[in-house]
């Protein structure tokens, strides 16, 4: 029996009810966190590769794509809460064997989700020219910044249909295919990104393009197995209405608006810390932004798990395993943590190697290393928020965690990076974000153990 078919039927004990081992949940977990792993691993890697190749070309243009990232992760948050709106939804209907009702509202997710990714593409297009100066960059990088984010806009729609059909096809157990095919849209930047920056010579610009190359495949070979290929979500000959209705639409927005709310303000929160790094200088912006892409590296298994627990937690809310449920989150968490606490010890050690790779730059390299170095000891602790996060996303429980992140980003975090960073450079920034990660894994952690979360769970066992 394939790995595949070993999921699916162990998926299969949560719908009907039936009591599982703790070796069976933690197998369960493995099962589905490891391609999402690989999958986040892949991206990270992507970015890595990327990263690399423009810290190649110098720090003008490292800093350059440094300067609009929070704004480029604010986009794609935005797309993210949009598309978990309904596929959470989708989740908790195929916890409750209802297949018809998961479809409906794939159907009207798909429309609602990409006319929204329109709407940002279009916002994108209208303030590409001005971000840069409105986050604090000069002139010398102003327009590679502003070209970079002008092709990031316009890859939008696409993206959307990559995020969307991966994350329903995850709830509904399949996490095998998205993780493929973000693999293959790793390969394919590789590849795209080395023609455009330097055999057409494009630089900056060439990144971008380079990587929505890669999105306009992935989203169309992940759009089509979704609605083609999918056992329980295929659209093929099971024909039905994409008109929204207010009942999808609604919970959707009840799920989707804090998480989009969330974004918004913590895309914001990302916007002023790159303005407190900014002043610092283009060596400090170069190392902040290779400093993030490594530390990626670190925590995206931590999203992987994340991405099993949203699973688990959907589906066992969908059909009332309350018990199940909660052992199904502790037990996420519990690996998360470990994993984490796992990466960043080799994240401490390897700091030095490979910021050796990412740039011939040896300010920022040192600069880089003593950033990662700093965070390595939060690691453990961002894994809880990380995992809680997606559990109680899984049981549609979004407000609360939302407030809390906020909480910790705006009071916490940016408050100490202020103070900070006058006097200790970048070296204070990032000792601002440990202490307010680790406050945060404090506060979800708590708020798994009491429970509230489940409160919307109903017990049908």
């Amino acid at each position: 029996m394939s790995v595949n078919n070993k999921s699916d039927e162990l998926l299969s004990y949560i719908r009907q009810g039936r009591a599982m081992t703790r070796a069976e949940k933690l197998r369960l977990i493995a099962q589905l966190s490891v391609p999402s792993i690989l999958s986040q691993m892949s991206a990270t890697v992507m970015f890595f590769i990327d990263a690399s190749m423009v810290g190649s070309l110098g720090a003008r243009q490292s800093a350059s794509i440094g300067l609009v990232e929070s704004s480029t992760w604010l986009f794609s948050g935005l797309l993210s809460a949009a598309s978990m709106g309904f596929s959470v939804q989708v989740a908790h209907a195929i916890g409750a064997n209802d297949f018809v009702r998961a479809r409906r509202i794939l159907r009207q997710g798909l429309v609602c989700a990409l006319a929204f990714s329109l709407m940002l593409m279009l916002l994108g297009i209208v303030i590409h020219a001005r971000l840069p100066y409105w986050l604090g960059g000069g002139n010398d990088i102003a327009h590679d910044s502003s070209m970079y984010f002008l092709i990031f806009s316009l890859a939008l729609p696409f993206y959307q249909l990559q995020n969307l059909s991966g994350s329903m096809l995850k709830c509904s157990g399949n996490m095998r295919v998205p993780s493929l095919l973000n693999i293959l849209m790793c390969l394919l930047d590789v590849v795209f990104n080395y023609l455009f920056i330097f055999v057409a010579g494009l630089g900056v610009a060439g990144a971008a393009l380079g990587t929505l190359c890669a999105i306009v495949v992935s989203a169309l070979l992940m759009a089509w197995s979704l609605l083609f290929r999918s056992p329980s979500l295929s659209l093929r000959g099971r024909p039905g209405s994409f008109r929204p209705t207010a009942d999808c639409v609604g919970t959707a927005f009840k799920i989707g608006a804090p998480m989009g709310l969330q974004q918004v303000l913590m895309g914001g929160a990302q916007v002023v810390s790159t303005a407190i790094v900014a002043p610092l200088g283009n060596i400090s912006i170069a190392a902040n932004t290779f400093a993030i892409t490594v530390e990626s590296l670190c925590y995206m298994p931590g999203y992987g798990i994340a991405d099993a627990a949203t699973t688990l937690v959907g589906q066992g809310t969908g059909a009332g395993q309350r018990a199940l449920t909660r052992s199904f989150a502790r037990l996420s968490v519990a690996t998360g943590m470990l994993v984490m606490t796992f990466m960043a010890v080799l994240m401490f050690i390897f700091a030095p190697a490979i910021m050796q790779v990412m740039t011939p730059v040896e300010a920022i390299r040192e600069l880089s290393v003593a950033a990662l170095r700093i965070e390595a000891f939060a690691e453990p602790m961002f894994a809880a928020a990380i995992v809680c996060y997606g559990v109680f996303i899984g049981a549609g429980d979004t407000l609360k965690p939302a407030a809390m992140n906020l909480l910790s980003m705006w009071a916490v975090r940016l408050s100490l990076a202020a103070v900070l960073a006058p006097h200790y450079g970048l070296r204070g920034v990032w000792t601002a974000m440990a202490i307010e990660l680790t406050f945060r894994g404090g506060i979800f952690l708590l708020r798994l153990f009491k429970g509230g979360w489940m409160k919307g769970i109903p017990n049908r066992q």
